[in-house]
């Protein structure tokens, strides 16, 4: 496919640039690097272009990591300007989220698609449960103090961030909460640490993903260029609309729209899976 031949796929590029939007609006707002709109609406525009199952859902994970680097920047910007950033916090987790997030990449070629589909399917309704009914809060509140714990936590959340392609705000904004933060600064945080997630996860998925066959056109990797520069640029533009609704709505309110956007993905990657 050449450059000039996309204009006979306007609806796959309207589709791209639509998600573009939403998934900036959902990163300034929900903390998430915007890779729960990006994964499954890009999984979705490859096969409906005939690419293999197996291979579109990788393409849409790394190429979901990728675009979340400078929509994460911008988030993050946006919500470091209003003091909702624990510096403290980021300095403890960066270094392992990077490690997990790696490893994770480097591992994502070994799975099949309906894996990482299951796998993001079912972090994503259990991360909702947790929101709505706070266990994670009644088993790890009184360990917020430990700096082993943080690590460990920031290990894990990277490793599966890498393989559902997010960028990581879905598993960081209650960690942090269950730690003690409030759902703003956990946000807020959780957008900084989602840059960490999206560079390292995209160089792993990059590695794992180079001469594999039956690419779409305009890949490296597991990175679509094509998918990149669209969703992109309009994901980094409206990421800083999204955090500033997020300071406009109260903590209880945040927490209710990011739990019933979670199960809204959930039930539908499933539905791919089962249908598949």
């Amino acid at each position: 496919m050449a450059w000039g031949e996309l204009i006979g796929y306007w609806p796959f590029v309207l589709g791209l640039l639509v998600t573009g939007v939403f998934s900036g609006l959902a990163a300034g707002l929900l903390g998430v690097g915007g890779g729960a709109i990006v994964v499954p609406a890009l999984g979705n525009a490859f096969l409906l272009l005939g690419f293999d199952a197996d291979v579109v859902q990788h393409v849409a994970v790394g190429t979901s990591l990728a675009i979340i680097i400078p929509t994460g920047l911008m988030s993050a910007r946006a919500h470091r300007a209003r003091g909702a950033v624990d510096t403290a916090a980021l300095r403890l987790w960066v270094p392992f989220v990077v490690g997990g997030t790696l490893l994770g990449g480097l591992m994502a070629g070994l799975f099949s698609g309906d894996t990482l589909r299951i796998v993001f399917a079912v972090m994503a309704f259990l991360i909702a449960a947790n929101i709505l009914f706070a266990w994670q809060t009644k088993l790890m509140g009184h360990l917020h103090g430990s700096r082993l714990v943080h690590r460990i936590a920031a290990s894990v959340v990277g490793y599966t961030s890498a393989l559902m392609g997010v960028g990581g705000g879905a598993l960081t904004v209650p960690t942090l909460v269950a730690f003690g933060s409030s759902m703003h600064a956990a946000v807020g945080t959780s957008a900084a640490v989602g840059v960490a997630i999206a560079f390292s996860g995209t160089l792993g998925l990059l590695i794992s993903g180079w001469g594999v066959e039956g690419l779409p056109p305009f890949s490296l990797g597991y990175i679509n260029l094509v998918a990149l520069v669209l969703v992109g640029v309009l994901a980094a533009v409206f990421a800083p609309f999204g955090a500033a609704l997020a300071h406009r709505m109260n903590q209880k309110t945040l927490r209710y729209l990011f739990a019933a956007f979670l199960m809204l993905v959930s039930i539908n990657m499933l539905w791919k899976v089962l249908a598949g």
